[in-house]
């Protein structure tokens, strides 16, 4: 390539140097070297020339063939698209029923595990509350039989302060001043005796009303662990029925 520029700037140098013939703007050139030079620059264009100018020449059928062509790969690359979203599609569908069908399964595994401990919550509660009632019926029928017991002590040893007074005073009713002491012992003994009685009432209540405390604790107690038990399976109730309020009535 480098032998075409050459051979073209010594064409150049020669029809420069020609000599020129008066008046016209013509010259006078050696042909031999004109030609030579002309067969160099052809001799070393390449050869690709030829094949542009040949596409050049194919010009309209190269671009109807590469359009035909292009037309043909896009036609299958659609065609190859629409394949592919259909498959994807159908893949997502067996995907989603799928992933359905399992979350259907689940969900009911869930559901028979929250009715098995709802149901063993509710069995439980009712253990509880049965073993709590009989409890409650033992403690408060042993508090009962204590408080009578208490009671006829209390009332007996009563009776034998009064009757023990009445005898004294019996006794000393000849006597003024005699009369007079065995009636402030008569009433001494009567407030003794009657402190006592109310003494053991007292402690007879305290008795019952301590039972019936530790059995009320003991009953929330159970149904915070039936709550607790209950909880996932449903929401907790918003109140809580107050058994042991049921059976201090």
């Amino acid at each position: 390539m480098y032998r075409v520029f050459e051979a073209l700037d010594e064409l150049v140098a020669i029809v420069e140097e020609a000599r020129g013939i008066p008046p016209t703007r013509n010259c006078i050139v050696p042909r031999g070297e004109v030609l030579e030079l002309l067969d160099d620059v052809r001799e070393a264009l390449p050869g690709e020339l030829d094949d542009a100018q040949d596409v050049l020449d194919h010009r309209d059928k190269i671009v109807t063939d590469a359009r035909d062509s292009a037309e043909a790969a896009v036609t299958g690359a659609n065609a190859q698209a629409e394949q592919t979203v259909t498959g994807a599609r159908e893949e997502a569908d067996r995907i989603l029923a799928d992933a359905k069908a399992h979350a259907d399964r689940m969900v009911a595994e869930a559901r028979a595990h929250a009715d098995h401990l709802v149901a063993t919550a509710e069995q439980e509660a009712e253990r509880t509350v049965a073993e709590g009632q009989a409890e409650f019926e033992a403690v408060t029928g042993r508090a009962r039989t204590e408080s009578e017991r208490m009671i006829a002590a209390g009332q007996a040893s009563y009776d034998r302060s009064v009757a023990d007074g009445k005898a004294e005073q019996e006794r000393l009713v000849s006597q003024t001043e005699v009369v007079r002491a065995a009636h402030a012992e008569s009433a001494r003994l009567i407030d003794t005796a009657q402190a006592e009685a109310d003494r053991l009432r007292d402690e007879c209540d305290q008795y019952v009303d301590g039972k019936l405390a530790d059995f009320e604790e003991t009953l929330h107690n159970a149904l915070r662990v039936v709550g607790r038990g209950r909880a996932p399976a449903r929401p907790a109730p918003s109140v809580v029925p107050d058994y042991a309020g049921e059976f201090r009535r």
